[in-house]
C-alpha cells in the first residue's frame, strides 16, 4: 500500500462521513458511546454540538478525555470486518458560548448540516465541544494501519505486522 494512497483515503474519510463515534467514561468509570454529527477545522479539531444534559457530557465534565471513531459506511465497504476508520484519542473542551469560535464553529456547522443548526444554536442547554486528538490510528484494510501522533495529524506512520498498534 502506498503511503500516498492511505493518505487520500484518510483525508477522504474524514471529509465524507458525518457523525463520529464518541466514546466517553464517566467520574464512576462507567463508559458510554455515543454518535453526533461533526465538523472538522484545518489542524483536525473535531467539533459536536451536545446537550449539557446528555450522558456524554456530563461524562466530559467529569473526565475531559474521549475516543472518537469516523468509520465507513457499512454499506459502500467492500469487506464488512475490515471497514476503513479512523480513532482519534483526544481531550475535550468547551467552548465559550459567547466566544468568536463558537459563533464561527455554529456558521460551518450551518453551512454543512443546513437550517437545523440555526435551531440548535439557540437553545440555551446546547454547547460546542472541541476534541483536539494527541493520537489516532487510521485502518485502510486488512494489513494497512497507520499511527498518528499529535506532532502532525497528517502524518500516518505505517504499522508492520511485528508491531504493537499502540
Amino acid at each position: 500500500m502506498s503511503i500516498a494512497r492511505a493518505k487520500a483515503a484518510y483525508a477522504l474519510l474524514i471529509n465524507i462521513v458525518r457523525t463520529v463515534m464518541l466514546g466517553t467514561v464517566s467520574a464512576e468509570n462507567i463508559p458510554n458511546i455515543s454518535y453526533a454529527p461533526f465538523i472538522v477545522d484545518e489542524a483536525k479539531n473535531i467539533y459536536i454540538f451536545v446537550n449539557k444534559f446528555s450522558i456524554h457530557a456530563y461524562n466530559l465534565q467529569a473526565n475531559p478525555k474521549a475516543s472518537i471513531m469516523l468509520i465507513e459506511d457499512e454499506t459502500k465497504s467492500k469487506q464488512i470486518f475490515a471497514r476503513r476508520r479512523l480513532t482519534y484519542s483526544c481531550n475535550a473542551t468547551k467552548l465559550d458560548k459567547s466566544s468568536s469560535q463558537w459563533e464561527h464553529t455554529a456558521n460551518q456547522f450551518e453551512k454543512r448540516f443546513g437550517n437545523i443548526v440555526y435551531m440548535l444554536r439557540n437553545l440555551p442547554d446546547i454547547n460546542i465541544i472541541k476534541f483536539t486528538p494527541y493520537e489516532g490510528i487510521f485502518i485502510m484494510d486488512f494489513g494497512s494501519a497507520y499511527k498518528i501522533k499529535s506532532s502532525d495529524l497528517n502524518q500516518l506512520i505505517y504499522i508492520r505486522e511485528d508491531e504493537n498498534i499502540d
